[in-house]
């Protein structure tokens, strides 16, 4: 599960920097606002991909999507992103479960067997 939402916060890292530049040409906000909100954000992406395997990691990926679909309000496009990487967030999130219990099995299956002696 890991890798794949680590793989989603690296995407939206990189999607806030662009939103970050268009923010700074479309709206009256100062530029040092701007890549404060857009920095603090990024950081967070980063962040949370080294935090994804300890507890509440995973609701702190949600609380970001919720965060990236509201920065629509000042990007309009960012609508459209924040719930396409929400929906990609969810991706990771359920489909790197099943996969991880996957692996669990094929590792506990391909395990040898005592030897009963």
């Amino acid at each position: 599960m890991r890798t794949l939402c680590a793989s989603t916060l690296i995407g939206e890292f990189f999607v806030i920097g662009f939103a970050g530049l268009v923010a700074m040409q479309t709206t009256d906000m100062s530029t040092a606002t701007v890549w404060t909100v857009s920095g603090i954000a990024m950081l967070l992406c980063v962040l949370l991909c080294g935090m994804l395997g300890r507890p509440g990691g995973v609701q702190l990926g949600w609380a970001l999507q919720v965060l990236l679909i509201a920065s629509g309000f000042v990007v309009p496009t960012m609508f459209f992103l924040g719930a396409c990487f929400a929906g990609l967030w969810w991706a990771s999130v359920h489909f790197g479960r099943k996969i991880d219990e996957a692996k669990a099995r094929f590792a506990a299956a391909s395990e040898p067997e005592p030897d009963a002696a």
